[in-house]
């Protein structure tokens, strides 16, 4: 079993499906955590059932903060962040003939910018501690394309260009950054999805199934682990092979 004790961990978007699941994950591993996210409610949960964390509100579209709750984030940790997982994001569908500018702006700036603010500003610290990992959490749809959904595959499809980026600029001063690519997961999202479009997604799915948050937060773990220390640049697909599937459509 994976022990993540003693290791200091910034976790966005901890509230939804995929990041609870993360955090969850993370908790059992023992690691330092702090947790952040908007939704009142969800954090008051999630500070109550797991009382050995640090649960901070923290809007990341907010990108004159960014620098500074990293400077308080590493002093809570004795200067000392570990990893970085960046999870939060948002969606804004729409046709792209009829995508608003504002809509392009929003995702691109909450999925991409604030995810380049709080990595570049991550591994100012990791620099000095001379070594840290960086998880961004990407999406299928960054490789392959989704209709109405071209701010959001191109913002988890920049997070993959970035993340090359920063993996080739800070290899060498033993920084780890890799990405995690979902598919279709079973959350409170995809329980919205129409029956009928299920069932054809399912249909291009080899594994025939939508994948658990917990199979996304198991291969976060992973690469948290020193097991992934010669892992970078990479991004791992989590999606019961759809990727591959779709290639050949």
């Amino acid at each position: 079993m994976i022990n993540l004790k003693n290791i200091n961990i910034i976790l966005t978007g901890a509230t939804g499906g995929i990041g609870n699941s993360i955090l969850e994950t993370l908790v059992k591993a023992e690691a330092n955590i702090v947790a952040t996210g908007t939704n009142d409610e969800k954090l008051n949960l999630i500070k109550n059932k797991y009382q050995s964390i640090n649960v901070e509100k923290f809007d990341i579209s907010k990108h004159n903060d960014i620098e500074n709750f990293i400077n308080k984030v590493s002093e809570k940790f004795e200067g000392k962040i570990d990893i970085l997982i960046n999870n939060a994001g948002i969606t804004s569908d729409n046709l792209s003939i009829r995508m608003k500018e504002e809509e392009w702006k929003k995702v691109i700036d909450i999925n991409l910018t604030s995810t380049f603010l709080l990595s570049k500003n991550a591994v100012k610290k990791m620099l000095k501690n001379k070594k840290g990992k960086i998880i961004n959490i990407t999406s299928v749809v960054g490789h392959t394309g989704n209709i109405g959904q071209a701010n959001y595959t191109a913002s988890k499809a920049g997070l993959v260009a970035m993340s090359k980026s920063f993996a080739l600029e800070y290899g060498k001063k033993n920084i780890n950054i890799n990405c995690v690519s979902p598919g279709f997961i079973t959350t409170e999202m995809t329980k919205k999805i129409d029956q009928n479009y299920k069932e054809i997604l399912k249909s291009r799915i080899p594994l025939d199934r939508f994948g658990e948050p917990k199979e996304v937060a198991n291969t976060v773990l992973f690469l948290c682990s020193n097991l992934a220390d010669y892992i970078t640049g990479e991004t791992i697909h989590v999606n019961g092979g759809m990727y591959f599937s779709w290639q050949n459509y």
